[in-house]
């Protein structure tokens, strides 16, 4: 049984793919399942309500030489533990290569578009099979979540067909009531402890050489009041997450989905001096403008990873 999952702290994205991708191979006669590496922000919980689905299991600890396939993701710091022990057999993701290595040629279906899901309905169409109304609703959510709606600079064309195809056979009418319910059940954070609010959306990325290693989360919201109204608290979940962790540093990018601007919270005079230098903007009161940069994998890892680049 190949086991499939996504990134730890996974988003529709990466819960939506390993079980579309799950389906997919087991209708092409491979035996797989569905799996995720943590818990289920609120978008994606109230996805899975919608579709009357229950969550895949947590990964349990795989045996060295357990094959498995990733989904949305392909870096070993945001994956399984002992990924470098597994045999990893397929990879499906729309993000730059990262530092995976594998001991037999896997498939690998990589392509620079807004979500997984989209390739995933490439897969469809070129096995042959059409799209079951489960598959295309999840396909479809996770669209719609990590491109906020075609908002967000990583929108392709390809993506816009996807939305187009899936759903009418999602059965959703009405695309923009339905993205704007999904952004509300995401913007829904209550008493949501702080720690929790800051690893929902968060990444661990190794920067320069000798690699620096940098915690940089998002928090999409309709509702970027409730998130700086507890700012003290998040600053202190982000310190503490430095520490635990060993980080260099922690950035934590409040999105506001609606008006498409991006205030970060900067922690210290190590993450004030990196956002100057980098991004060319100062940070006042522990918040940095940045203006319309409101996607980490096209606008701020790029712009961390140049600023950390060795000279030549």
């Amino acid at each position: 049984m190949l086991a499939v999952f996504g990134h730890t702290n996974p988003d529709t994205d990466a819960i939506s793919s390993a079980l579309v991708y799950a389906h997919l191979l087991m209708r092409l006669g491979v035996p797989a399942q569905a799996f995720r590496l943590g818990d289920l922000n609120f978008e994606t919980a109230f996805v899975l309500r919608e579709l009357g689905v229950e969550a895949p299991p947590m990964l349990p600890a795989l045996a060295a030489g357990t094959p498995v396939a990733l989904v949305d993701h392909n870096e070993s710091g945001q994956s399984a533990p002992n990924i470098a022990e597994l045999d990893v057999t397929r990879v499906v993701d729309h993000h730059k290569l990262g530092d995976l290595t594998t001991s037999q040629p896997p498939f690998l279906r990589f392509e620079p578009v807004g979500c997984t899901g989209t390739i995933l309905l490439k897969l469809h169409r070129e096995a042959g099979l059409d799209v079951e109304a489960l598959d295309a609703k999840l396909m479809l959510s996770a669209i719609l979540s990590d491109t906020l709606h075609f908002r967000s600079p990583t929108t392709t064309q390809d993506d816009r067909d996807a939305v187009a195809f899936l759903a009418p056979v999602a059965g959703v009418a009405d695309v923009e009531a339905y993205a704007l319910a999904m952004f509300a059940a995401k913007s829904d954070l209550g008493d949501t402890p702080a720690a929790q609010l800051l690893k929902m959306d968060y990444k661990v990325f190794p920067f320069g050489e000798p690699a620096q290693q940098w915690g940089v989360g998002v928090i999409e919201t309709t509702n970027p009041a409730y998130v700086f109204g507890r700012k003290d608290e998040l600053l202190r979940a982000m310190d503490e997450a430095r520490a635990e962790d060993g980080l260099n540093g922690v950035l934590l990018s409040v999105v506001d989905i609606l008006n498409e601007t991006n205030r970060t919270f900067v922690l210290s005079a190590t993450e004030e001096k990196v956002i100057r230098e980098a991004f060319g903007v100062e940070a006042t009161d522990g918040v940095a403008d940045l203006g319309n940069r409101i996607s980490r994998k096209k606008q701020i890892v790029p712009t961390l990873e140049r600023y950390f680049a060795p000279e030549a």
